[in-house]
């Protein structure tokens, strides 16, 4: 079965659309969003070129279709026919265009086509029970064949771009200790100034004062 249904934009991998009730049996539903959220950083990124992909993951396997800088994404059992999940994303993206095809790059906020959650519920009835007339035509349809298309598993596509942000925040981590390590530095050599000058500077004012005491005694 369909599990969960998002599109972004692949250029910044601002999320555009969501399946709202998707996820609801799913165990540990945001972790699987937070890992689409995560694909879909990594193809802004330019990490994964292919158009099309199967990433396995867990009990799950999301599946993706890149076109006109926009990725159509869905996660779902293993058990449920490929050809139905790419099928399924098709419709979704000849729509998506149809609609949206002038808004899709001006979009500058989060989920800015909310509204199209409408069609991709009404769309994924359709394509639920795989043993409708309707599914069994598309997975003997011999004009659209998916045994091209790879399939991976989640850690190898995410680990390319876990290790980018690791060097990151590795680099902005030695840039912040830095900053500190020269703060301490020039804390240190402050300290050091005022203890080599302030005996010098306590004997001359005592001086100062004890001659302008006398001045005016006098």
């Amino acid at each position: 079965m369909v599990k969960l249904t998002m599109i972004a934009r692949v250029t910044d991998g601002l999320p555009l659309a969501e399946g709202l009730d998707d996820s609801r049996d799913v165990p540990d539903s945001d972790f699987y969003k937070q890992q689409a959220k995560s694909l879909f950083k990594n193809l802004s990124m330019g990490q994964n070129e292919a158009s099309r992909m199967s990433v396995e993951t867990g009990p799950y396997i999301f599946h993706y279709i890149i076109e006109g800088h926009v990725c159509y994404l869905t996660m779902c059992d293993r058990s449920y026919p490929k050809k139905l999940a790419f099928q399924y994303l098709e419709d979704l993206k000849n729509e998506f265009e149809r609609v949206n095809r002038s808004q899709i790059e001006t979009a500058a906020r989060p989920y800015a086509f909310i509204k199209f959650d409408t069609f991709i519920q009404k769309t994924k009835k359709l394509y639920q029970d795989t043993g409708t007339q309707r599914n069994i035509s598309k997975l003997s349809d011999e004009l659209y064949e998916v045994h091209q298309i790879m399939t991976r598993n989640v850690q190898d596509v995410l680990g390319v771009g876990e290790k980018l942000d690791q060097v990151s925040q590795m680099s902005s981590r030695l840039t912040s200790e830095s900053r500190i390590y020269v703060d301490k530095a020039r804390d240190l050599n402050r300290q050091a100034l005022i203890r080599k000058w302030a005996p010098v500077a306590i004997v001359i004012g005592v001086v100062s004062l004890l001659f302008w005491v006398k001045n005016k005694i006098w």
